[in-house]
């Protein structure tokens, strides 16, 4: 088996134990979490914080004004459901946690309103 299929097959068992969020947001999450690690001087473990900012500057990147409508289209409408789809895929095994992250990490670290409405600007503004 792929290490594609692998993803796939978990992300399937995730989509059918967490039918609220759709499959995009467990591939989004992944690829703002490469997205940030990338960003840094040297690739190392992120706190749920640094990657709920570097979502929020991945998804204004990737969908400018509409990244909130798209976020909530995928079931996520606040900071703890990125909390939810993280430790669901730490308990699939797709990610690794360390022993003092915890969910509550991701609980109400920023207004999804003014994280994306508010703070999206057009170049030139």
């Amino acid at each position: 088996m792929t290490e594609k299929q692998d993803f796939l097959d978990k992300v399937e068992e995730l989509l059918e134990k967490y039918p609220e969020y759709r499959f995009e947001a467990y591939g989004f999450l992944l690829s703002a979490l490469h997205h940030t690690v990338g960003k840094m001087d040297k690739p190392r473990h992120i706190s749920g914080e640094e990657l709920l900012n570097g979502i929020r500057d991945y998804a204004l990147e990737q969908f400018g004004p509409m990244a909130r409508s798209v976020l909530n289209h995928w079931g996520i409408h606040e900071t703890y459901d990125f909390g939810k789809i993280v430790f669901a895929m730490v308990e699939a095994g797709v990610l690794r946690k360390q022993p003092d992250d915890k969910i509550e990490d991701f609980k109400d670290v920023y207004d999804f309103e003014k994280a994306f409405d508010q703070s999206y600007r057009i170049e030139g503004d």
